[in-house]
């Protein structure tokens, strides 16, 4: 009878599992953070609307923020009520400061995570393939000490260190995917918010030299 993916994870080395375990590990968080960026660039993208929405009808920066005080994700929405809310700004200078002060935190926020995805894209193919060497070496010992190369012998010992290959292309392939697909979001919010920090700077100076 064929043996299972699960009869063959059971039956592996203690390193191999040991690797399977950590790729594992890598999956998971991945997963977690691909879900959660998810949800948050969302939600992102709807408070700015509201924001952007809000702003046009404003006449001050007073009753901008009174309308647009419960939004918490947008970057947009958040560097004008920081820059609101910090008593520092006197004008055109103190206000650019500011602006970028808070655009590069808002900035670390949209990229948050997006390093752990790189991470497991770029190490978790080697360590799938370390897995693999260690499980072939196995193997060939198993010859050695059966002195036969027949595919009974041989088979089940490839078979189980392959699928520590198989486990880390599939921890590697949606981590870079979902890599490069959320930093081209946080790129793209970054590029908004740094073009509108310019309208800002006018908003919150108008009359102020």
């Amino acid at each position: 009878m064929k043996d299972s993916a699960i009869q063959l994870i059971l039956q592996a080395g203690y390193v191999v599992k040991g690797v399977l375990i950590i790729l594992l590990f890598f999956s998971i968080v991945s997963w977690a953070i691909i879900f959660f960026k998810h949800k948050y660039f969302s939600r992102a993208n709807k408070e700015t609307d509201q924001f952007l929405r809000a702003y046009r009808s404003a006449k001050d920066p007073k009753g901008l923020y009174q309308a647009t005080k419960n939004l918490t994700i947008s970057p947009i929405a958040n560097i004008f009520k920081a820059v609101y809310m910090d008593e520092m700004h006197r004008g055109k200078t103190e206000t650019k400061r500011l602006l970028k002060r808070y655009g590069a935190l808002e900035s670390a926020k949209l990229e948050k995570y997006l390093n752990f995805l790189a991470t497991t894209g770029s190490t978790t193919p080697f360590i799938g393939l370390f897995g693999t060497v260690w499980g072939i070496m196995n193997s060939f010992r198993g010859i050695g000490s059966a002195g036969s190369a027949s595919l009974a012998v041989v088979a089940p010992g490839i078979a189980e260190s392959l699928i520590a290959t198989a486990a880390g292309l599939a921890a590697a392939i949606p981590a870079v995917i979902a890599y490069n697909y959320y930093l081209s979001m946080a790129r793209r919010m970054i590029i908004e918010m740094e073009d509108f920090s310019e309208e800002l700077i006018d908003f919150f100076t108008k009359g102020t030299p």
